[in-house]
């Protein structure tokens, strides 16, 4: 009885480890926005996980309307629209838009050779970073006829540089890096825990 009993203990620690390694990058990208676990971010959610990055009350309010209203009907399971605005984080591959760096492939798995080829054609500077300007280069080198999809892959990279830039103007690659799987949010959320409590 006891082996049986630590057989499906061992089975189920398995399976809830297997369903986050199944994760997508671009799925654990989003996944930070769900605060309950239950696959689906509702606008809420996405404002508290933009407030909790360090984004202000404004812009947070203002970001969640937009990204919970664009993506919601594209990942909503029947396509319909849902007033209540949830993205679901399996269907998150739906709502990719154009004028981005194709650092996600089309199931939101992460294409190593585009997030290389960033710093390839766009880091003049310094090989492992980007400043302002070069991020604004990428940016209009990216743009296509998505124009909703441009002007939201510019919003997405002006607050990642804006909250992360280091103290010479850099956004470094690592960090680049680690915003595609969403651990930066993490992170973010942990710096910005601390610099409350002091």
């Amino acid at each position: 009885m006891k082996s049986l009993l630590s057989a499906a203990f061992l089975l189920l620690i398995f399976a809830t480890g297997s369903k986050a390694q199944e994760q997508t990058p671009l799925q654990k990208h989003v996944a930070f926005f769900d605060a309950n676990n239950d696959g689906i971010v509702y606008p809420t959610e996405t404002y508290k996980g933009l407030r909790a990055i360090g984004l202000n009350a404004a812009l947070s309010l203002a970001a969640s309307a937009l990204i919970n209203g664009f993506m919601s009907p594209k990942t909503t399971p029947d396509g319909k629209f849902n007033p209540l605005l949830p993205i679901y984080v399996s269907n998150i591959n739906k709502a990719m838009h154009g004028g981005d760096t194709g650092v996600y492939d089309s199931n939101g798995g992460f294409v190593e050779a585009n997030f290389e080829a960033i710093f390839e054609k766009h880091a003049k500077t310094n090989p492992n970073a980007l400043t302002k300007q070069e991020l604004d280069e990428m940016l209009q080198a990216n743009k296509d006829s998505d124009v909703a999809g441009g002007n939201a892959s510019s919003a997405e990279w002006n607050v990642l540089y804006n909250l992360c830039k280091d103290k010479d103007g850099f956004l470094q690659k690592e960090t680049i890096r680690k915003v595609i799987d969403g651990s930066l949010f993490y992170e973010l959320q942990k710096a910005n825990q601390s610099s409350l409590k002091q």
